[in-house]
């Protein structure tokens, strides 16, 4: 497997406080000495870290995206599957919050979906194989983070995944722009997984049949829907709201 470039100050950072065991090589530009990239210097130092100091179009050669005079050399993050899954959820000492999506395939929507996953203290966040984006560079960047401290299971069969869940007591909500209870007035307290659809399309008819409930977000203008990782934190924030309360 190809090695991942994460670039970008805070992405390299947190890659090297969480997982600098994946770092290969730090390539840091000529230059630069401001105190944040100072700071990515000690880390690779205190890690043992080869960095080496090259010219900014040597980093915009090899960054998709605004580097901010760093990048990293990793080893991919590894995405984990089902038996891990349900490992983690026999392990658990409160009740179970997990986030589940259903093909999204834009690695910026699965980013911005860790990092509010990781906010809102989901437990994992479970997606299909098929169809649907995993752990790409630009997810880890996009997630500044979240992709190093989130589990993130990939798993072959989504809808079976969804009743093993259901046999462990957790309630899957579905989220449904035609569905008729409100996300602000379903309790969402207790062992959960929210269920949102793909960009665009929705929930596939499966994934939608194998939901407890449909919720929806209550929308007031003219616009009809969220994009998925804006609703995402919504529907998981409403849950943290809850369960705090409670």
């Amino acid at each position: 497997m190809n090695d991942e470039i994460v670039f970008g100050i805070h992405a390299v950072k947190n890659l090297l406080k969480r997982s600098p065991e994946r770092v290969r090589e730090i390539f840091l530009q000529k230059g630069r000495d401001d105190e944040r990239l100072m700071d990515i210097v000690q880390l690779a130092n205190k890690n043992s870290i080869n960095l080496q100091a090259v010219k900014k179009t040597v980093l915009d050669d090899r960054a998709q995206g605004n580097h901010q005079g760093v990048i990293a050399r990793a080893k991919p993050v590894q995405s984990k599957d089902e038996n891990q899954l349900l490992q983690q959820l026999d392990s658990l000492d409160e009740p179970a919050f997990l986030l589940v999506l259903d093909s999204v395939t834009d690695p910026h929507n699965l980013g911005a979906c860790l990092r509010t996953a990781d906010a809102a203290g989901v437990h994992g966040v479970i997606a299909p194989k098929d169809k649907a984006v995993g752990l790409t560079a630009t997810v880890s960047k996009v997630a500044c983070g979240a992709a190093e401290s989130v589990p993130f299971y990939q798993v072959t069969n989504l809808a079976r995944t969804m009743k093993e869940l259901q046999e462990r007591g957790i309630w899957l909500y579905g989220t449904a722009g035609e569905a008729s209870e409100s996300v602000f007035k379903t309790d969402l307290k207790g062992p959960i997984a929210i269920v949102m659809g793909a960009e665009g399309k929705g929930l596939r008819r499966l994934t939608r049949e194998a939901c407890d409930h449909l919720i929806n977000i209550p929308m007031a203008g003219d616009v009809s829907s969220l994009n998925v990782s804006v609703a995402t934190g919504v529907c998981l924030f409403e849950a943290v709201r809850q369960r705090q309360s409670s």
